[in-house]
């Protein structure tokens, strides 16, 4: 069992998902103080006015979360986001950006050597094809670590949520190992909580804490990743296409703007015209709430409403 008061800070990575979700809730129940724990968003499409692949909804739902319970919330992000790293035609990858408490914002990285994509990222399992989660998620979390002098001289945890039942790569990770920013300048710790845990126990304890989930769940969609998810199976694209035609439409025009399909050998119009919308899909309120860049819902729900979201179980798409 790890010792919290080994820890001066607590960092969990925390994208509003059900996993990230489950892993804090943990926390609170293995009594680590809360005045230690902070969460850390990266937002996927950067804030530069990029809207390509992230739930408009995504970024307020996490600060109501923070707020829910009372722990801070920093926002971090790569310059343009998923878009300008698509994009990328000759050019270095942008830098990072985070905010530090107080407010300020932090800037790192960008001075690596040009390079092109002009294509989104493959369904793979190595994260130099599937560069998504490698340049907008893992790298930035690692910029803003290793640049912020308040981890210096410091002990860290930080939290993940991965579970070895979502993958066989997955599987291989440890549930507790030294974690890459680790140097001689700090020391950081990686901890998957929940790395053993079936889905059942991470939707037990959500409805435990009376958790509402994101409206992304309750559509229909099994995990809170991007809306286009690249992991996407065909009704998924089909809901996706129903909810937010034109979205998809821009998803579509890249694939034929690049030659190359997100599925390889099928585009994303030929998966929707496989696959049904969700039943959630129908339901425009709801929609709504998932598209909206503000929230105005509750966190903790009252004794008795938590109701089992349809996304659960069903497995559409997920990591290899």
């Amino acid at each position: 069992m790890v010792n919290p008061l080994d820890y001066d800070h607590v960092v969990v990575a925390f994208s509003g998902g059900k996993d990230s979700t489950a892993a804090f809730l943990h926390l609170l129940e293995c009594n680590f103080p809360k005045s230690r724990i902070e969460l850390w968003h990266h937002d996927i499409d950067g804030r530069e006015g990029s809207h390509l692949m992230d739930w408009p909804s995504t970024p307020a739902y996490c600060a109501a979360f923070a707020r829910a319970f009372d722990v801070p919330l920093y926002f971090s992000w790569r310059i343009g986001g998923f878009e300008q790293e698509m994009l990328r035609d000759s050019t270095p990858t942008a830098p990072v950006r985070w905010e530090n408490p107080g407010g300020s914002i932090g800037q790192a990285g960008g001075k690596g050597p040009p390079g092109t994509r002009l294509r989104f990222p493959q369904v793979s399992s190595d994260l130099s094809v599937r560069w998504c989660s490698a340049y907008l998620k893992i790298d930035v979390a690692v910029i803003a670590l290793r640049n912020q002098p308040r981890f210096r001289g410091k002990k860290t945890l930080f939290i993940s949520g991965e579970r070895a039942e979502e993958s066989p790569c997955r599987a291989r990770y440890q549930e507790f190992e030294v974690d890459r920013t680790h140097s001689n300048k700090r020391t950081v710790h990686r901890w998957r909580p929940i790395h053993p845990w079936r889905e059942q126990l991470v939707w037990e304890i959500i409805r435990a804490h009376r958790v509402n989930p994101h409206p992304a769940y309750r559509l229909g969609w099994s995990r809170l990743s991007c809306r286009g998810c690249i992991f996407g199976l065909p009704n998924q694209w089909a809901s996706l296409k129903a909810i937010d035609p034109v979205g998809f439409s821009v998803l579509s025009e890249y694939e034929h703007r690049f030659g190359v399909t997100i599925h390889r050998n099928k585009s994303i119009e030929e998966m929707a015209a496989n696959g049904k919308p969700f039943v959630g899909c129908e339901n425009h309120q709801l929609i709504e709430e998932a598209m909206s860049p503000n929230w105005n819902h509750p966190i903790i729900l009252p004794e008795g409403s938590w109701q089992l979201p349809p996304g659960a179980f069903t497995g559409n798409g997920g990591p290899t």
